[in-house]
């Protein structure tokens, strides 16, 4: 099944998620040199980079969602849809208490902070590695006539569809 979101032929939600996940993993990295170094702008850096990722990401989600919503039900690639939309707002509010608990003074922020940072990365990798499950293994988006039963990638199974398999087509 094609992307129903598209901008000049291209679906739209996966144009978009490249900048709050990149955003988002830099934001952490930044956490990550403050917590080893103590630089303060590391940390205030940090703190703009997981603002402008919270923005991207709900800028995101909305055509994200426009595409689950025509998958099929009862098809695997409906309940992995939904495994990658549970896990990416859950990264993104971990990444919003993050970025609230520094707001009153983003050059230092508390530990809870980078911790709440540093899970939402764990988490936003889970939801990003759903959402390439979803493309390159289901082939939702992108193929007109996608998989959307296909085994999972972490299985040995083949991802070919059956000559049997009328089920799948949307």
């Amino acid at each position: 099944m094609e992307s129903k979101a598209k901008f000049l032929g291209h679906a739209i939600h996966p144009i978009l998620i490249v900048f709050p996940l990149g955003l988002l993993a830099t934001a952490v990295i930044f956490d990550v040199i403050y917590l080893i170094w103590g630089n303060p702008v590391m940390a205030e850096v940090s703190y703009w980079m997981m603002a402008a990722g919270i923005v991207g990401g709900l800028i995101a989600a909305p055509f994200g969602l426009i595409d689950w919503l025509a998958i099929p039900s009862g098809t695997r690639a409906k309940t992995i849809g939904l495994m990658h939309a549970i896990a990416n707002v859950t990264a993104l509010l971990l990444f919003a208490g993050s970025w609230w608990l520094r707001s009153d003074l983003p050059q230092r922020p508390e530990t809870a902070a980078s911790i709440l940072s540093i899970i939402g990365a764990v988490v936003a990798g889970f939801g990003g590695w759903l959402g390439g499950e979803l493309v390159e293994r289901l082939g939702v988006g992108v193929h007109a006539d996608a998989n959307l039963n296909a085994p999972s990638s972490l299985s040995n199974a083949s991802s070919a569809r059956s000559p049997n398999a009328r089920a799948n087509r949307v």
